[in-house]
């Protein structure tokens, strides 16, 4: 049979994806054998700890194959707790800065529903498989082991309901940082649409000004009263335009489109 892991890496990249190891093993009546690139260290300890400790070597390996088994993959179950623990501080992370408008953490949500992502991939397929263990190992295991093997069945349903929930969250999560930054988007736009909007009296105003054409207060008009001196037509712009625009802005904010500008 062949069983994947997830594996915890000491140097693990914050933008890398979970690393999978997988696991052979042959298993007969009389023997157990098992195949893997070294990196699952639950695996490795337990050995370690068996060529260490003579009274644990007798406890896992004084019995049948199937129990030998089963202590194999239960110390690989067990540990996946520890890498669920490091997911659900992410998230609490995630959580305390989501609604935080001085951060941008869609990366990290990313990141995160990636790695859930992998994680349910791979352990799903474990209920199933242990399943099959459990009706092989009974073919030739003399002892009946089906309350150990339940027992890891059950915490594989606990690892992948965390997961479940897990994921759930973090999709909560992400729809919550999507309309944050669409809210916040529209409110920059709404900003920059009022601003052009209160320009727009002063270019009307100096358009027309700027034409090759006579106009009242224009250059050729020498008959204009220039009570303002010399800069009376520029004044008098300026006026028309700030007082268009101050209309305009106590008209937007009685109907409450400004209201955020305080």
């Amino acid at each position: 049979m062949t069983l994947h892991f997830p594996i915890k890496e000491e140097n693990h990249k914050e933008n890398s994806s979970p690393k999978i190891s997988q696991l052979s093993i042959f298993a007969g009546a009389d023997y157990l054998l098992t195949m893997h690139q070294g990196d699952l260290k639950p695996l490795v300890d337990m050995f370690q700890s068996c060529n260490s400790n003579q009274e644990k070597r007798n406890t896992i390996m004084g019995k049948s194959s199937g129990y030998l088994l089963h202590s194999i993959i239960d110390a690989l179950v067990d540990d996946l707790f520890h890498i669920l623990k490091k997911i659900i501080s992410n998230i609490h992370d995630i959580e305390d800065d989501v609604f935080d408008e001085h951060l941008a953490i869609a990366k990290e949500i990313s990141l995160l529903r990636r790695e859930i992502t992998i994680l349910r991939r791979t352990i799903l397929p474990l209920r199933r498989i242990m399943l099959l263990v459990r009706r092989f190992v009974q073919t030739f295991s003399e002892e009946d082991l089906t309350l150990y093997y339940d027992d890891v069945n059950d915490h594989i349903d606990t690892v992948i309901e965390i997961l479940e929930e897990s994921k759930e969250t973090i999709e909560i999560y992400k729809d919550t940082d999507f309309m944050l930054s669409t809210e916040k988007t529209n409110k920059i736009l709404g900003i920059l649409t009022i601003l052009f909007t209160l320009s727009i009296p002063a270019t009307v105003i100096g358009t027309f000004y700027g034409m090759n054409i006579e106009l009242p207060g224009g250059i050729e008009d020498t008959g204009s009263s220039h009570f303002f001196g010399p800069h009376t037509t520029f004044i008098v712009i300026i006026l028309v335009s700030i007082t268009s625009a101050l209309f305009m802005v106590w008209y937007f904010r009685k109907l409450g489109w400004i209201q955020f500008v305080k």
